[in-house]
């Protein structure tokens, strides 16, 4: 699984960076989990995402403009699984 954090490097972009890297160590060994920061442009509008940060799981857009909980990823991810 590939999950990307889109945003430019702000607060709120490294708060759900860390909160995903925390709902990853949730699962043993992280279950295979790569997560990545993203901070180009270009390819948040790609994805359609103008408003940062951007939560990508797998190639779709799961969260826009907000800094999800650690609980709230967790179960997007285990519904991506």
């Amino acid at each position: 699984m590939n999950i990307e954090i889109l945003g430019p490097g702000c607060k709120r972009c490294d708060q759900l960076y860390e909160n995903t890297v925390a709902a990853v160590s949730q699962f043993d060994d992280g279950a295979g989990i790569e997560v990545k920061k993203i901070k180009d442009i270009k390819h948040f509008a790609k994805k359609g995402v103008f408003l940062t940060p951007g939560l990508v799981i797998d190639g779709d857009v799961i969260s826009v403009g907000k800094v999800l909980p650690i609980e709230e990823i967790r179960k997007k991810i285990e519904e991506k699984m």
